[in-house]
């Protein structure tokens, strides 16, 4: 019995498949176009994309491990858990900013402005879209797709943050942190560095609060964090606060990354 139904199955199968096969190739013949050769076209391969690392010069000091916290502002609100800390702790900080997120934030930008000796604010988009030159999806985010998108994106955020007052920025933080090689180097032939980092701090945002304080406090001297200042629902912002603090307790020296050497790797920074 088992051998007949499997013998039909396959059958099945077999007769579908050749049923799939020729419906395609009548319509071109119908419409007086050449038709498809057999068998499915070949895909588009996927381009390969890379997650730069970025370190900066270490303290070489016992017990005051240097550090450099950045953050996106992707889009969403200010996360006032992380902003509070940072000013009250006076501890610097590196944040990206989109465009849309300066948007929605005016009151935020304005904290980040009245303490320059705090916050270095770098260009993370216009509208928080992969500097991937290629058609893909990242994390279900449609890429750039086109060296004149990954131009405009770029170009577009650091327009609106100079249009809020803010310096010219020098670093670009693509969303998602992936690139293609094509791209980073069309980035870089713009004149930026491109800021990778070294500790994934709060898994974009997604993580809890405990594991998020695990993660931040584990960094080590010469590490850039990466977490984001953008969603203020999440759990993980609480860890983020909390991990400042035990990290400042601890000796941790922090910096922003105009203030110190760094080297990126895939050509990032060279």
């Amino acid at each position: 019995m088992n051998r007949i139904l499997l013998a039909s199955a396959f059958l099945f199968s077999t007769i579908s498949t050749a049923l799939a096969d020729e419906i395609p190739s009548a319509v071109p013949a119908a419409l007086g176009q050449v038709p498809a050769a057999v068998g499915a076209a070949p895909k588009a391969s996927a381009p390969k994309l890379v997650e730069p690392h970025l370190h900066i010069a270490r303290s070489n000091v016992a017990g005051h491990a240097r550090i450099a916290l950045t953050f996106d502002a992707c889009m969403g609100q200010a996360d006032e858990r992380i902003l509070s800390t940072l000013v009250r702790e006076r501890i610097p900080a590196t944040i990206f900013v989109t465009a849309r997120w300066l948007k929605r934030n005016p009151a935020a930008v304005a904290v980040f402005l009245q303490n320059p000796d705090l916050f270095e604010l770098e260009n993370h988009g216009q509208n928080h879209i992969p500097a991937v030159d290629t058609p893909t999806l990242i994390y279900g985010i449609a890429s750039a797709g086109s060296p004149q998108a990954v131009r405009q994106e770029v170009e577009g955020g650091a327009v609106a943050m100079v249009a809020a007052g803010i310096p010219a920025p020098h670093w670009f933080r693509g969303s998602t942190a992936k690139y293609d090689l094509s791209a980073i180097g069309q980035i870089r032939a713009m004149g930026y560095r491109i800021a990778g980092y070294s500790v994934n701090g709060d898994g974009g945002s997604l993580l809890g609060a405990v594991i998020t304080e695990k993660r931040i406090g584990s960094a080590r001297d010469g590490d850039v964090v990466i977490s984001h200042i953008n969603q203020p629902t999440h759990a993980a912002g609480e860890g983020v606060a909390k991990a400042l603090v035990d990290l400042k307790a601890k000796g941790t020296q922090f910096v922003r990354l105009q203030d110190v050497e760094d080297t990126g790797d895939d050509k990032t920074t060279e």
